[in-house]
């Protein structure tokens, strides 16, 4: 059995062991190298943490026993938590026999909130509180700017981020944002045509415009952690986000796919066939995004009704020709879309299937799937899974 597939946080030495960042409930993501001595400390605080939000709260010896770590590095490192407010003990745990009964310790669920937000969709920027097992507890939304202006997109995000924060009951841990568009590791967005980004500093614009730490990433990168974290998704598989625009988010071997660019999943101003196609945003003429967004595929719609069939199974079948090399090329196991179901459900990913399986090797790839994310905000969710990733090095 694999790493990924133990349902418990791995055990660990204290100065060797798997990675501490894990997405998803005992789901590690596998670790390239050693831990280094001088990284043992935050190796084994992200340890410890991670226990505790996965599998709820425990007594000190639970913990030892779980992580592997000594009992006088947990006793230690817990009381370093609560001093810092992160960990609080909830009272003993009731036992049969003599001794002393232990006194059970966990995360401060309610003791933090995290904010989140989606710059993809169509009409409107959505943002929400969270709590840290990423529940939406209160949502927000502003008006998408119409046009692609830089300046009014960032004002928009920049009110619609306040507003959240203000409306946060309790310390915001951080702010997560899932932006469509190239970004990089630190939060510069590289390219996003559709908001009119080119090179923002945008993770660090709004950190100091909010004193918060803030998060940004790739809208389909947010999503497939959440997908990851949160739902039923294998070790290997490609989240596809179809909103304004289509980007993809990849899992493989348990670690999320980034790129030398930082653009892999940049499917959607990929052109699919040598027939042309509709304008894409980016100039270029049939682009997966200019066939597959929920903009396209609603005008096309409105504009015929009558073809509603053919326009969704053409869709669908643009869709498999771009998504077939990228399946061969990294063995994945299933394809999960986020979008509307109304329009992805059905006529569009039946196509999809069909096309994949005719332009991939017969025999070795028909178990593949696609179908949707069960996941409602799924972008705000993988945005806190970013946050307790990088604010308490769980997810």
């Amino acid at each position: 059995m694999s790493a990924s597939d133990d349902p418990r946080p791995a055990p660990s030495t204290e100065h060797a062991g798997l990675s501490a960042h894990a997405f998803g409930p005992g789901r590690h993501l596998r670790s390239r190298a050693k831990v280094l001595p001088e990284h043992a400390r935050g190796h084994n605080r992200a340890l410890v943490l991670q226990t505790l939000y996965h599998s709820g709260a425990m007594s000190r010896a639970d913990l030892s026993r779980e992580t592997g770590l000594t009992r006088v590095t947990i006793s230690d490192l817990v009381s370093e938590f609560i001093a810092d407010g992160i960990v609080v003990e909830m009272g003993v745990r009731e036992t049969v026999g003599p001794g002393k009964p232990p006194i059970l310790v966990d995360l401060d669920r309610a003791g933090h909130q995290i904010v989140g937000l989606d710059l993809s969709g169509p009409s409107a920027f959505i943002g929400a509180v969270l709590s840290l097992d990423g529940e939406v507890l209160e949502r927000r939304e502003v008006p998408r700017p119409v046009q692609a202006d830089g300046d009014a997109a960032y004002a928009a995000t920049l009110a619609l981020a306040r507003a959240l924060v203000a409306a946060a009951t309790q310390p915001v841990l951080g702010v997560g944002i899932g932006s469509p568009g190239v970004v990089r590791p630190d939060g510069v967005v590289l390219s996003s045509p559709n908001l009119g980004w080119k090179d923002l500093p945008l993770e660090a614009k709004l950190g100091v415009d909010l004193d918060l730490p803030v998060l940004v990433r790739n809208d389909a990168n947010a999503a497939v952690l959440a997908e990851y974290t949160f739902g039923e998704a294998k070790a290997d598989f490609m989240l596809i986000k179809i909103g304004r625009g289509v980007g993809a988010g990849l899992i493989t071997g348990s670690q999320p796919l980034v790129g030398s660019r930082f653009a892999a999943g940049e499917i959607g101003h990929v052109v699919v066939g040598t027939d042309g196609g509709p304008r894409c945003a980016c100039g270029k003429d049939g682009c997966l995004e200019a066939w597959l967004s929920v903009t396209r595929l609603d005008a096309a719609i409105e504009a015929e009704p009558a073809q509603r069939e053919a326009i969704l199974r053409d869709a669908g079948t643009r869709m498999g020709i771009g998504i077939a090399p990228i399946v061969a090329a990294l063995d994945l196991s299933e394809v999960v879309l986020s979008g509307p179901a109304e329009l992805l459900d059905g006529i569009l990913i039946d196509a999809a299937i069909d096309t994949l399986h005719a332009r991939t090797l017969e025999g070795v790839f028909e178990d593949v799937r696609i179908r949707l994310t069960a996941q409602e905000d799924i972008v705000l969710r993988g945005a806190a899974v970013m946050v307790l990733s990088s604010q308490l090095g769980v997810s």
